[in-house]
């Protein structure tokens, strides 16, 4: 307790506020000291009273407050910040409820309009990935330099007849069949007809899916199709659809003319045999070719399939003969006329084909055909080129008779011709005439072996080189 209550720092802890002597001797000693200063005029200081200071703590207390609200406020403001910022910046992911789609599998019947989805279920099981090995030429070793290749076919039968394009399968060595399931057969080449870009393979296999067949004549420009198959050789059992850009369009494949279902339906390297169905799960072409450039300008959408209506019957031959026993055969050489050969050999037509040769025995032979002639006519068709020739050739079959106009020296006349069949021996020996040709620019057609340049020469008397003449199936 406080001791004196002039002096504010004397303090005792004793209960009856005494102090201990050395305490009260220092305090004398201090006061005589004070006095003797003061007795001797030294400047008087007054003594102030000196109270216990206290604390403002309400002020305290309220700044306080005031800081924490401040602080408070700041999170509460800069969470609703960040969670603005963070409902601005991130999307909301709204779930639907909806269940998936469930794709029936229907069995084609040609009168069930089908989704897409519901034609691929029905059909990729009769779709197959083809792969080929084979070999094309030597090396600087002379080693045979393997190739591969890869397309895609359909199954015609339960017992493993396949349909796919020459093309794909020509040249091979071993060709390899792979189903959708995943199994793979290895597969025997039965036939093809390069003509036509057709063939037929088989693996052995039994209840296998086949397609369903339909009618490529009651396709109409603008009708949905689709393509299954195996593009690139890696994304296989794929889908594309488009519709149909044309119907029996003419074109030309390596000389070889085609009448052809055009479609904008993307189609690639792979794609090659694969089956082209329309809207009721029906095959009505076997996918053949794309355009992806014409006279050097890149071009889209342009994609061909063989209609199936032309080839059919080709199909079922092949499945039973090994080849086209029905294929018309005529039995010539011949080329194409051009304005080089008229006025060297002083011919007043410039168009048609040249008869080099007749083989004899032949239609050509049999219906008075000769060296020399040209033909510019035949049926309803005007011959202007061997491509000509080819195409119309197409049109018929073996027996059936038709109307050859021809310039004899320039005199018109007209032949009938009936059409032979070629046999197998001669459409073996035609292929591997034609794969010589095309190596050393020769022609020929109808499996003749003279050189039609020499037979030119030896008929007019000229040196013709023989620029201007086609090569012809």
């Amino acid at each position: 307790m406080y001791n004196d209550e002039n002096n504010l720092y004397h303090y005792t802890y004793r209960k009856d506020g005494s102090e201990t002597t050395e305490k009260a001797d220092a305090r004398a000693t201090v006061d005589a000291q004070i006095n003797a200063y003061q007795a001797q005029g030294g400047y008087h200081q007054p003594v102030q009273e000196m109270k216990p200071v206290k604390k403002n703590r309400v002020g305290l207390k309220i700044t306080a407050l005031a800081l924490c609200c401040a602080l408070l406020g700041g999170a509460v403001g800069g969470g609703i910040v960040w969670g603005a910022s963070r409902s601005g910046n991130e999307a909301t992911v709204n779930m639907s409820g909806r269940p998936a789609t469930s794709v029936s599998i229907n069995q084609v019947d040609g009168k069930t309009l089908m989704t897409d989805a519901e034609v691929y279920a029905a059909n990729v099981n009769s779709v197959v990935s083809i792969n080929t090995t084979g070999t094309s030429g030597t090396n600087i070793f002379g080693q045979p330099v393997q190739t591969a290749s890869a397309g895609s076919g359909f199954i015609l039968t339960t017992d493993g007849f396949i349909v796919t394009n020459h093309h794909v399968i020509d040249g091979a060595n071993a060709v390899k069949v792979t189903l959708y399931n995943g199994d793979t057969y290895d597969a025997t080449i039965i036939g093809g007809d390069e003509d036509y870009d057709i063939a037929v393979i088989k693996v052995n296999a039994a209840d296998l899916q086949p397609v369903t067949l339909g009618k490529s004549d009651t396709l109409n420009v603008g009708d949905h199709v689709l393509a299954i198959g195996n593009p690139l050789g890696e994304l296989t059992f794929s889908m594309s659809g488009g519709m149909v850009s044309s119907v029996n369009r003419a074109i030309n494949v390596d000389g070889t003319p085609f009448n052809m279902i055009q479609t904008d339906t993307s189609i690639n390297p792979g794609n090659s045999g694969g089956p082209l169905f329309n809207q009721y799960g029906e095959v009505v072409g076997i996918v053949s070719a794309k355009y992806s450039s014409y006279s050097n300008e890149s071009v889209e959408g342009l994609g061909f399939a063989i209609p199936i209506n032309d080839v059919l019957a080709m199909i079922q031959d092949i499945m039973t003969n090994g080849y086209v026993t029905n294929k018309p055969y005529l039995g010539i050489t011949g080329g194409s006329m051009s304005e080089q050969m008229a006025a060297q050999y002083r011919y007043d037509i410039t168009e048609g084909v040249f008869v080099y040769s007749v083989e004899e025995g032949s239609a050509a032979d049999k219906a008075g055909l000769r060296m020399g002639d040209v033909i510019t006519k035949v049926g309803d068709t005007e011959i202007t080129t061997m491509e000509d020739l080819t195409a119309v050739k197409k049109q018929y079959a073996a027996g059936d008779t038709t109307t050859f106009a021809v310039d004899r020296q320039g005199e018109p006349i007209t032949v009938e011709v009936t059409w032979d069949s070629l046999p197998a021996e001669q459409q073996t020996s035609a292929q591997e005439n034609q794969q010589e040709s095309q190596q050393n620019d020769s022609n020929s057609y109808g499996g003749g072996t003279t050189n039609p340049y020499d037979l030119f020469n030896y008929f007019f008397g000229g040196g013709y080189n023989g620029s201007s003449l086609k090569k012809a199936a």
